[in-house]
C-alpha cells in the first residue's frame, strides 16, 4: 500500500532510514549465463510472483517478468533493462536485469551508473566469458561492490576449487565463499553455508516453479554411504577458508574481496541464500557524487537522473518511461521538479513502479529506487533532476559506434510514421543517429556497436511504427568527435563524411584508423576527440 504524498515524511532521519532499507543492484554476466532466470527466482523468493516462468525452457519464455519485447522472448534473450522492486525481510530491493546480448553493452553500462552493488553470475560450465570480464572492468572502474554467484550447478560443470581459482584470477579480489556446493556440478545435492554454520540440502519443487524445499541436515550424524559428499564440501570449503580468509565487510565494499555463492536458479537452489546476502551485507544507498558541488547527501532535497528511456512496453499507447535513480530526498508523485539539461520543470504526476510489463502507481520514494515517469518525452538519458537545491550528476559516458547503416523506408508514404520512429529510437538510445544535409532526414545513419541493435531498430520501426525500413550497411568501422573549436570543417572528405547528432555535435566517421591520419593532414584547423567510452573498457 502506497503513501499518500501528504502523509509523507521528509525529515532527514527519516529519509536516512529509508535509505538504510534499499538495496539497488544490477545482475550481469555473458550471455546465456541465467541473468533472466536468476531475476525471476529472487521475485518469486520475494513472493512478487506465484511461479517462475522460465524454468520449462525458452519456449516458455512468455512468462518471463523482465523479458517483455517480442524478440526477447523469441530469442530467449534479455536486449532492455528492466527495472523491478521486491521487498524481503523488510528490506527494498530495486534489481536492475541487464541486457543479455554484448551488442548492447551500451544500455548495461548506462545501468551501472545507477546501482550500488552487483551480482556478477558465471556460467558453471563455461566460467569467465568475455562479456563478463568487460562489465567486471567497468565495475572495478567505478569501485562497484560485487557479489559473485556461480549458477547452474544442477549442470554439468567445471570443478568448484577451479572456479574459486578462476575467479581470484581474473577479478583480481579475494573470492570467499559464503555458500559452497554438496556433490560436483550436476550432481547439486545441498549447500554448506559457511555464514550461518549450516548444512541445507535441498529438493525442487513444481519443476524449479516454485520455491525449493530447504532441510537441515548434520552431518556427523549421515551413514557413511550417505556422508560422502558432505563430508568432501565441508572439507573444500574450509581450505578455501583458510586460504582465502573470511568475509571483510570494508574489503568487500571497496571492492577488493568478492563474496561467491553457487546456485542453480532454474531450481531456486541458493537463491534465498543470495538475498539474504544481499540484504544482510550489500551497500545501501550512500551521498551520490555531482560535477560541481561534491556528493550529495542523502537527506538533501530530492534529486536524480534518468539512466534509461523506454517505449513500446504497452503496444496500445505510445507512452515513454524514463526511468529515473533517486539519489537523494524523498520524491513524491505529482511534484515538480527542474531538468537541469532544460533549466524547465518537470510535473510527475504519472509516476509508476515496473514490474514488467505490470506497473502500478508509486506515490513515494527513497534514496535507491527507481522511478518509471511516464509520458516523459523531454527527458533524456542522463538527464539531472531536481527540487530545490540544483545539482549535475556526472555524464553517462556514450560509446563509439563500430558499425554503421543508412535507413531508409520502403514506403515513401510512411515517412512521418518513420520520422517519428528514428526519432523515438535516438531517444532511447537503441541506436545512435547521426545526420547531414547531403544525405537529409530521409536517410539517417544509424550507428551501432553491435549489429543486433541495427535488428531491432528495424524490427521495431516496422511493427511499433509501422514504417518498414531498409539497412545499408556502409563502410565505416569508427567514429571521432569534431570539437566545436575546430576550423574549415569539410562536408565530405576522402574515406569518410561529417555527420551530426541532434544535439549538433559533429562527428567524422572513418573506413579505418589509418585515414585518421590522411584527414588531420589534410584539415590541420580540425581536433578530433575520442567518443565516451571503448567497448573494451
Amino acid at each position: 500500500m502506497t503513501e499518500s504524498p501528504s502523509d509523507v515524511d521528509t525529515d532527514p532521519d527519516t529519509v536516512r532510514r529509508e535509505a538504510g532499507r534499499r538495496r539497488t543492484f544490477a545482475v550481469i554476466s555473458h550471455p546465456d549465463a541465467g541473468k533472466s532466470t536468476l531475476t525471476e527466482a529472487l521475485a518469486l523468493l520475494s513472493r512478487a510472483i506465484q511461479d517462475a516462468g522460465v524454468t520449462h525452457g525458452k519456449s516458455s519464455r512468455h512468462a518471463t517478468v523482465s523479458d517483455w519485447m517480442g524478440i526477447e522472448q523469441e530469442r530467449g534473450i534479455s536486449i532492455s533493462s528492466a527495472a523491478l522492486q521486491l521487498t524481503y525481510r523488510d528490506t527494498v530491493l530495486n534489481v536492475v536485469d541487464t541486457p543479455g546480448h554484448a551488442d548492447f553493452s551500451e544500455d548495461t553500462y548506462r545501468v551501472l551508473a545507477a546501482v550500488d552493488s552487483a551480482v556478477m553470475l558465471i556460467d558453471a560450465a563455461k566460467g569467465f566469458e568475455p562479456q563478463t570480464v568487460k562489465l567486471l572492468a567497468v565495475c572495478k572502474a567505478r569501485n562497484i561492490p560485487i557479489i559473485t554467484v556461480i549458477n547452474k550447478w544442477d549442470r554439468p560443470g567445471l570443478d568448484a576449487l577451479g572456479l574459486i581459482d578462476d575467479v581470484g584470477e581474473r577479478t583480481g579480489m579475494t573470492p570467499v565463499p559464503l555458500t559452497w556446493p554438496v556433490g560436483i556440478a550436476g550432481e547439486f545435492q545441498g549447500l554448506i553455508d559457511l555464514r550461518a554454520s549450516r548444512a541445507i540440502a535441498l529438493e525442487a519443487v513444481g519443476a524449479g516453479a516454485q520455491a525449493a524445499a530447504e532441510t537441515d541436515v548434520d552431518i556427523d550424524a549421515l551413514e557413511p554411504r550417505e556422508a560422502g559428499a558432505w563430508l568432501e564440501a565441508r572439507e573444500e570449503s574450509g581450505l578455501v577458508e583458510s586460504s582465502n580468509g573470511s568475509f571483510d565487510r570494508e574489503e568487500f565494499e571497496a571492492a577488493r574481496q568478492t563474496p561467491v555463492l553457487f546456485a542453480a536458479a532454474a531450481k531456486n537452489f541458493g537463491v534465498s541464500q543470495l538475498l539474504d546476502i544481499l540484504v544482510d551485507v550489500a551497500p545501501s544507498p550512500s551521498p551520490r557524487p555531482s560535477k560541481e558541488a561534491g556528493p550529495r547527501p542523502i537527506e538533501a532535497p530530492m534529486s536524480g537522473f534518468v539512466f534509461k528511456v523506454q517505449a513500446g512496453q504497452d503496444s496500445s499507447h505510445r507512452d515513454h518511461i524514463a526511468y529515473l535513480r533517486i539519489c537523494s530526498g524523498s520524491f513524491e508523485r505529482g511534484m515538480v521538479i527542474t531538468n537541469q539539461r532544460t533549466g524547465k520543470p518537470f510535473a510527475t504526476k504519472y509516476a509508476h513502479r515496473v514490474l514488467g510489463r505490470s506497473r502500478e502507481v508509486v506515490d513515494t520514494a527513497w534514496p535507491g529506487d527507481v522511478v518509471g515517469l511516464v509520458n516523459a518525452t523531454s527527458l533524456r538519458v542522463g538527464d539531472s533532476l531536481f527540487s530545490e537545491q540544483p545539482v549535475r550528476f556526472p555524464d553517462i559516458p556514450r560509446f563509439s559506434p563500430e558499425l554503421f547503416a543508412v535507413a531508409r523506408a520502403k514506403d515513401p508514404g510512411r515517412y512521418k510514421q518513420f520520422r517519428r520512429g528514428i526519432d523515438q529510437l535516438e531517444h532511447e538510445g537503441v541506436v545512435q543517429v547521426l545526420r547531414s544535409d547531403l544525405r537529409g532526414d530521409q536517410a539517417p545513419v544509424l550507428a551501432a556497436v553491435g549489429a543486433l541493435q541495427f535488428e531491432v531498430a528495424a524490427e521495431r520501426l516496422g511493427t511499433e511504427f509501422s514504417a518498414p525500413t531498409s539497412l545499408d550497411q556502409l563502410s565505416y568501422t569508427l567514429a571521432m568527435r569534431v570539437s566545436p573549436e575546430s576550423q574549415g570543417v569539410p562536408e565530405t572528405f576522402r574515406g569518410g563524411e561529417i555527420l551530426f547528432r541532434a544535439d549538433g555535435e559533429a562527428v567524422a566517421v572513418f573506413g579505418d584508423k589509418w585515414k585518421i591520419g590522411h584527414f588531420t593532414k589534410d584539415n590541420p584547423g580540425v581536433v578530433l576527440e575520442p567518443i565516451g567510452a571503448a567497448v573494451d573498457d
